[in-house]
């Protein structure tokens, strides 16, 4: 026995007190309303109304059930709406994970867009690197993250692509901090401070590979991940490392003041990033996430995109990267 609908049966017949008047309330035909009914009464071992051709009577027992069957029914129905708001992304647990690298200012202007709009979201941000992002993409253990260029997007839908130039830190004294753009090749005998290759090997690769065609083959590679020790590297290691424009000002005073930043000739290298989820998971919360990823990046990166800023486009991955 479907108890909730009966006990609706129940209870819309007990403030009519009329059979006719209750069924057409439920959207059904008589007959069934008093079967519906006759079926609960033997259910419960009592009887619950009184019936005479004329009217109807609620019991006794009907009268001290009527109460708890209006609070089964509201709580029934508190359940159903936290169970679609959960369903639409409106509340419950929503697990992202954005990149190590990431600026304070960003990360800060993406949780206040986010908590904004969904506050009945408890969100899970976790500090993962893009190859560690699509493991746990793969392993179901990831909702929404945002991953670097290029990289594995098979089953995974995309915002759009955001893009930020890269240039050069380099030490103040070196030859090519004179230049007002600095071509890869003159970066001839500078060892290279890059992130890990395991945490985005497609990208790792691509650097080399541009830098080569460049023609700048790095003297020596170190893995750098933090801004402050990729900058340590620098100083005390005769090395260079891409950095965005907003690194510049971080250099100009401090312990960094002998690093500069410059411009790349022919912006040969470029940040690309997008925010990615399991294909079919597009709901409230993801769609939040990445608008607020999408916006944060845009104000506070000096970022360009593929698509235009507003309104966001949820697609497929292959739609954004080929």
């Amino acid at each position: 026995m479907d108890l909730i609908r009966h006990l609706r049966c129940f209870v819309a017949v007990a403030e009519e007190r009329h059979f006719g008047r209750a069924a057409e309330l439920l959207g059904m035909a008589q007959p069934p309303l008093s079967q519906r009914i006759q079926r609960l009464e033997r259910e419960l071992g009592v009887r619950l109304f009184e019936r005479t051709s004329r009217q109807v009577t609620i019991t006794a027992a009907g009268t001290m059930l009527l109460e708890d069957a209006r609070l089964l029914l509201a709580r029934a129905d508190a359940l159903t709406a936290t169970a679609r708001r959960i369903r639409d992304g409106e509340s419950g647990l929503l697990r992202a994970a954005l990149p190590p690298d990431l600026a304070g200012e960003t990360i800060a202007a993406i949780l206040a867009a986010f908590q904004q709009h969904h506050p009945g979201v408890q969100l899970e941000l976790h500090e993962l690197s893009t190859a560690e992002q699509l493991a746990r993409f793969a392993s179901r253990e990831l909702d929404v993250g945002l991953v670097r260029h290029p990289c594995d997007l098979a089953g995974l839908e995309l915002g759009p692509v955001l893009h930020r130039e890269l240039g050069v830190l380099l030490p103040r004294e070196a030859p090519a901090a004179a230049l007002d753009e600095v071509p890869l090749a003159a970066l001839t005998g500078y060892g290279l401070v890059l992130f890990p290759r395991a945490e985005a090997p497609a990208l790792h690769d691509d650097v080399l590979n541009t830098c080569a065609r460049g023609g700048y083959t790095p003297a020596s590679v170190r893995q750098g991940r933090g801004p402050s020790f990729v900058r340590g590297l620098v100083l005390s290691a005769n090395a260079v490392a891409f950095a965005p424009r907003e690194t510049e000002s971080a250099e100009s005073a401090g312990p960094y003041a002998d690093i500069v930043w410059r411009p790349l000739a022919g912006a040969p290298l470029a940040s690309r990033h997008s925010v990615a989820w399991p294909q079919g998971r597009s709901d409230a919360a993801v769609g939040a996430f990445a608008e607020a990823a999408m916006r944060a990046l845009w104000n506070t990166a000096a970022v360009t995109a593929d698509v235009p800023a507003r309104p966001l486009h949820l697609r497929p991955a292959a739609e954004y990267w080929l």
